[in-house]
């Protein structure tokens, strides 16, 4: 049934498409990284129902804007270089119940999701009962951001911002709200998950200190571009420190001409 749904498996196929992406970059060493995509748009009542394949599963806290709800998760342990193989071998659909309170899965195997879920189900919820129409969380390794925030000033998020901005002008366009940054926290709890989400109250993209990226947004495609982006503008920054300047960036001027120009 699941595999008889065209736009389904169109954006599951996105989903391998990213992780192919991740891992030719190196930006998944090993099981580095996690995707989950809200699919519900995309499921008939009947998909929606279909029988759970293992036993349902607490969540940490009552998802209020995610009952029902239906996503697409990357399994806990497996790597994004088999993802983009077979999706559904290395990743599975759970099912939000309709109390909001525990998840199931429900297609094609009973793949354990990413021990990242509850963080990831966390971020959903809030964005979703702001009245953004989020459907993706995506969190990877881009080695050259990660060293960014190695360097102390760089844990500033103005600063930050600024400076992954001022490298070139689709920095500026691409992503609008800015970068906001998480101190180091341990991966995968939900303290990291909490630190996160207060940066989303006012950015879609968050670095997480000494250990990777996350976006959030309505495509799948567009958060990796960003994250993409946010790489070109740290590797020119590199590039210029490596051949023994400091890189000038782009003047203030310059980057309001760009808000103007793109009603940013």
């Amino acid at each position: 049934m699941i595999r008889d749904n065209k736009e389904l498996m169109a954006e599951i196929g996105r989903v391998a498409e990213v992780a192919g992406y991740l891992w030719t970059k190196g930006w998944a060493e090993r099981n580095g990284g996690n995707i989950s995509v809200n699919v519900t748009h995309l499921m008939t009542d009947e998909e929606k129902a279909l029988p759970a394949l293992a036993a349902r599963v607490q969540l940490p806290a009552e998802m209020d804007a995610l009952k029902g709800h239906v996503f697409f998760v990357t399994g806990t342990g497996k790597r994004m270089r088999y993802v983009a193989q077979n999706p559904f071998e290395n990743g599975s659909l759970i099912r939000i119940s309709p109390d909001g309170l525990f998840y199931e899965i429900i297609a094609e195997k009973p793949t354990q999701p990413t021990s990242e879920l509850p963080s990831h189900l966390s971020m959903h919820n809030y964005v979703r009962s702001t009245g953004r129409d989020n459907r993706v969380v995506l969190h990877t390794h881009p080695t050259d951001l990660i060293g960014l925030t190695h360097g102390p000033k760089f844990l500033n998020s103005e600063y930050l911002t600024r400076t992954l901005w001022a490298m070139i002008p689709e920095c500026r366009i691409i992503v609008p709200k800015g970068i906001g940054i998480v101190r180091y926290e341990i991966p995968g709890t939900m303290d990291l998950a909490r630190a996160t989400i207060k940066q989303l109250e006012k950015h879609d993209v968050v670095f997480w200190e000494k250990h990777g990226i996350l976006a959030v947004g309505e495509d799948l495609i567009e958060c990796f571009d960003t994250i993409d982006t946010l790489s070109k503008s740290a590797q020119i920054y590199f590039s210029a420190r490596m051949a023994g300047f400091e890189p000038e960036g782009m003047t203030d001027e310059q980057l309001d001409g760009l808000v103007d120009a793109f009603n940013l």
